[in-house]
């Protein structure tokens, strides 16, 4: 035996204890999320964010959200205790002890506008734990679950991960870096949002372009529900408008300058059949891009540097979504480029172009007709 190989008990203790401390670490994790989803949605983070560095009692806290003060106690322990909260007078007794929410924090926790808001991935996280036991069925017997069985909580929080970077880069940095797409967009023209969501896609477009008319398509109807409430708040609803509606209607073909679908695709059960629709839509003239997930283009053991996000979220919900109907592609997540290169071309597309967009989670396409 090679000598600077470790005998096999030694290599039995380290595989053994670091999966030991993967474990542990990753409930410890666990309780981060579900935590932080308490604080979000009961409002503790906007509560101790809107006192502006003066820091709440347990009493002023419950008071302010109208929760039960035992029950924040508890809470703002727990998350002094994982470093989310600082506490003030940590030696005095637990009534009186005063807890801080630290600026750089409530940026990631409460500031909707910011591109580092991240309390939605808590939100999405506990919406993907709702129907393990649907899921768990799935895998014994095929088929899959369908979105509703997943709740508002991944509605929202999908809409919300998304909302700063649909609206801030969507119209100023990513379509910009498509000269001639952005160049027909600064004219009269009309914008087809495939699997739009809650709308936050369209309405960055909308205000980006001024000219632009946006119609965004979902199957889903509380989701569009939630689209059109938005386009309203925004002040765009003059030029966006949402529909509960299957695109693929003949009379929709070719009337679009730019056809999009953002983080869509993949979750599709049939997904060439709606890549032939968007290509019906734009016509000869129109452009049709396409915003999926950046993983790597080959299967590696270790993963590219979001894999790790992305098998999870594939496993706990696109791929079950888009196997809830049959025949499904059963795409997942974790679509490659030479995926949707494939389902393009089965379309009826001639070529496909990965863009020159920088982006941590996203990769970026345009389907050549």
């Amino acid at each position: 035996m090679d000598a600077t190989l470790p005998a096999p008990a030694e290599e039995y203790a380290r595989q053994r204890d670091a999966l030991a401390e993967r474990l542990l670490n990753s409930t410890r994790g666990t309780f981060d999320i579900f935590t932080i989803y308490l604080g979000d949605r009961l409002g503790f983070y906007r509560a101790l964010a809107e006192v502006n560095g003066r820091g709440l009692t347990p009493a002023e806290l419950a008071a302010r959200t109208g929760t039960v003060e035992r029950y924040a106690r508890e809470w703002l322990e727990q998350q002094t205790v994982m470093g989310t909260l600082s506490v003030e007078a940590a030696e005095a007794g637990p009534e009186a002890r005063r807890y801080h929410l630290p600026p750089g924090h409530a940026e990631v926790l409460v500031e909707k506008d910011s591109l580092n808001y991240l309390a939605p991935l808590a939100q999405l996280a506990v919406s993907v734990t709702r129907p393990l036991e649907a899921l768990m069925r799935a895998y014994r017997q095929g088929g899959g679950v369908p979105l509703d069985q997943y709740g508002a909580d991944f509605r929202e929080g999908q809409a919300g991960v998304n909302r700063a970077a649909f609206l801030q880069q969507l119209g100023r940095e990513w379509l910009p870096a498509i000269p001639d797409i952005h160049a027909r967009l600064q004219a009269p023209a009309r914008v087809a949002d495939i699997g739009c969501g809650a709308g936050w896609s369209s309405i960055g477009l909308a205000r980006a372009y001024p000219q632009v008319r946006v119609d965004g398509y979902d199957l889903d109807a509380p989701s569009v529900a939630m689209a059109r409430a938005n386009a309203a708040e925004a002040g765009v609803s003059d030029r966006v408008a949402f529909h509960v509606r299957d695109a693929a209607d003949p009379a929709l073909a070719g009337r679009y300058d730019l056809v999009m679908a953002l983080e869509a695709v993949h979750d599709m059960a049939n997904p060439v059949g709606a890549l032939r629709t968007m290509r019906q839509l734009a016509g000869p003239r129109g452009a049709v891009i396409i915003v999926d997930e950046r993983v790597g283009d080959t299967f590696t053991p270790s993963g590219n540097d979001v894999e790790w996000m992305m098998y999870g979220w594939s496993v706990l919900h696109c791929l079950p979504v888009g196997m809830a109907e049959q025949p499904s592609a059963g795409t997942g997540t974790v679509m490659r480029a030479g995926t949707l290169r494939g389902y393009a071309l089965e379309a009826g597309f001639r070529d496909v172009e990965v863009l020159p967009i920088d982006n941590l989670f996203f990769r970026f396409y345009r389907l050549h007709p």
